[in-house]
């Protein structure tokens, strides 16, 4: 498996944090482009790399930075989505850590091609050690003359699941309670206080520079054709060095769990793979078998890539357990706004527990499957419609399990 250091390239390196290290190698030299391109030149080489959103959707970036306006009345800003409250997801905190100038490097870039002059990143508000070092690094770029182009404002969170949600995120920077927007008829930037607002993930900012430094082409040259480039994975649960690894889209998943991940734990089978966060759908072993870490490899196995966040659990696993976990979780997360979520995840959070007590029956099941296609579709974000096909896929695919612990 090649050596793929995109976004990774400087974590290995003792003290990458600070600006002097940072400088040493590299970093800052992609601004030296802003006088070769326009705004909207930047725009169409981001575009033309199809560099694709890291944070869960897996959308255009390049379309998203196309709906700023370049020559409106109103001024525009960036915000940087670095909430990662998905469970199983680590990989934003490790950039934070090892290479925060990458990502402010990023962001000055992503300013300029959308003519903002102020980004903010919001972070999840526990993770005030990371945002220690983001705000040193901020600092230390202020210090060098750095941020004459642009201001950069963290902005914390309180810890609320949902506001990882583009539009939630912008209703608490707006001091408002954090409820996910409704989705507006056309494509449109998103908006903060009534002016244009381009969200995008940490890991998809940091990108930029390289994508900037070397060309659309040299991107493109890893993953495949319509997922190219890199991903940070993170491996967690059962397996033997868990952690972030990056490396391209395309690669066989247990490939790289074996490469990478030293393959699953005290030598025990794989049983099942939560791909990309407890929002995608579980895959079983087999399923795994013939699978890569791609956009449309995932979405024909019937799951998503999500953040990479891959949660791995090995023969011995109890699946009823687990799914009564992840329920717990989306029981509290729900923010409420709408009655099929808030309802439905606290129903069926009840129903497993009922089921892990050993009082469960057949009609319980049934239940569930009722839950998930009333949650499904039916709510004004994507919070419903995960928990909906979590529910399907644990208890379709693990069938045996749930029947035993009903009996």
């Amino acid at each position: 498996m090649k050596e793929c250091k995109i976004v990774s390239r400087k974590f290995s390196i003792e003290g990458s944090h600070t600006l002097e290290v940072a400088k040493h190698h590299n970093a800052y030299r992609s601004l030296e482009k802003r006088g070769e391109f326009t705004p909207t030149q930047m725009i169409k080489i981001i575009k033309d790399a199809n560099l694709r959103g890291k944070g869960g959707g897996g959308a255009s970036a390049g379309e998203k930075w196309e709906l700023m306006p370049q020559d409106g009345d109103k001024p525009s800003f960036l915000a940087v989505n670095c909430d990662e409250s998905e469970p199983g997801t680590f990989k934003d905190r490790q950039i934070i850590t090892y290479d925060p100038h990458l990502l402010i490097e990023g962001i000055i870039l992503t300013c300029y091609a959308i003519k903002s002059k102020h980004a903010y990143i919001y972070i999840r508000g526990e993770y005030k050690e990371y945002q220690d070092i983001l705000q040193n690094a901020i600092d230390e770029a202020y210090e060098d003359g750095l941020l004459e182009s642009c201001d950069i404002t963290i902005h914390r969170g309180a810890g609320a699941y949902i506001c990882g949600e583009k539009s939630a995120l912008l209703e608490s920077m707006e001091g408002k309670r954090g409820h996910p927007r409704l989705k507006p008829k056309q494509k449109e930037p998103e908006w903060f206080f009534g002016n244009p607002t381009l969200v995008n993930n940490v890991e998809t900012i940091a990108t930029v520079p390289f994508i900037i430094q070397n060309g659309s082409d040299a991107y493109r040259e890893y993953g495949t054709h319509c997922s190219p480039g890199t991903l940070l994975f993170g491996m967690s649960g059962h397996v033997n060095k868990p952690g972030v690894y990056e490396s391209e889209f395309g690669v066989s998943m247990l490939e790289y769990i074996e490469h990478f991940g030293g393959g699953v734990k005290n030598g025990k089978k794989l049983k099942a793979v939560i791909p990309g966060g407890v929002s995608c759908g579980v895959l079983t072993a087999r399923e795994c078998k013939d699978l890569t870490l791609d956009y449309e490899a995932m979405r024909t196995a019937g799951s998503s890539l999500g953040t990479g966040g891959m949660i791995i659990m090995d023969e011995d696993t109890d699946m009823v357990a687990v799914l009564k976990n992840i329920l717990e979780f989306y029981h509290e997360e729900s923010c409420g706004q709408c009655t099929p979520c808030r309802e439905g995840t606290g129903w069926s959070d009840k129903i497993l527990q009922k089921i892990v007590n050993k009082r469960g029956t057949k009609k319980d099941l049934e239940k569930l499957f009722e839950l998930a296609d009333v949650m499904n579709g039916k709510t004004i974000c994507v919070f419903a419609p995960s928990v909906s096909s979590v529910l399907i896929s644990f208890i379709t695919k693990f069938r045996d399990e749930f029947e035993r612990a009903v009996s």
